[in-house]
């Protein structure tokens, strides 16, 4: 399976590369304090060159699985890295759905560059891959999150309270979904 470049107006999308590991961690560093209400607890090493050495080879055989797709999103102007997506959990048969998951640096919030490359990405799981289902979840409190799901289609499913361990707590989600309504039985 060919690896996807994705591009927009002004962003270039591929999967994680190894070229990209300084840039990764530095995107990393320079957002801890911005993600860490939304994260879970990072591991051991996880601001290093060899965590992320080993994180982008898991990315490449995760995509040649079919098991997930996590993509680097980058300003088209001068390639740098503003954000990530991942497409994680692909199952087959006849659920034929994925979870969705994404982050932007803090300097590109607002700005409209998670929705546009949220959008091609989106379009890439449905029409290229064919799935008819993607899940994703929110910490209620995180209402810019919200209003990007909201922008793209994603339909509130429900709350999962105590649902992920997010910055040392369990902390309770909003359940959203958005159905491909031209999956194609194959």
């Amino acid at each position: 399976m060919d690896k996807p470049q994705l591009t927009t107006e002004r962003t270039l999308i591929s999967l994680l590369e190894f070229n990209d590991v300084d840039d990764i961690v530095n995107f990393y560093i320079e957002n801890e304090k911005h993600l860490s209400p939304w994260d879970p607890k990072k591991p051991e090493g996880f601001f290093t060159r060899e965590y992320w050495i080993e994180k982008v080879q898991s990315a490449h055989n995760e995509w040649l699985e079919k098991k997930a797709l996590r993509l680097i999103i980058k300003q088209k102007v001068d390639e740098k890295v503003i954000g990530f997506m991942t497409f994680s959990s692909f199952e087959r048969g006849p659920f034929q759905a994925c979870r969705l998951g994404y982050k932007i640096h803090f300097e590109n919030e607002g700005k409209g560059y998670m929705s546009e490359a949220l959008k091609e990405g989106i379009r890439f799981m449905f029409e290229d891959l064919n799935f008819h289902r993607i899940e994703s979840n929110y910490i209620p409190s995180n209402e810019r999150s919200g209003r990007v799901l909201e922008r793209m289609g994603f339909k509130k499913e429900g709350l999962a309270e105590n649902y992920l361990h997010i910055n040392g707590e369990w902390r309770d989600h909003i359940l959203t979904s958005l159905t491909n309504l031209y999956w194609r039985e194959q």
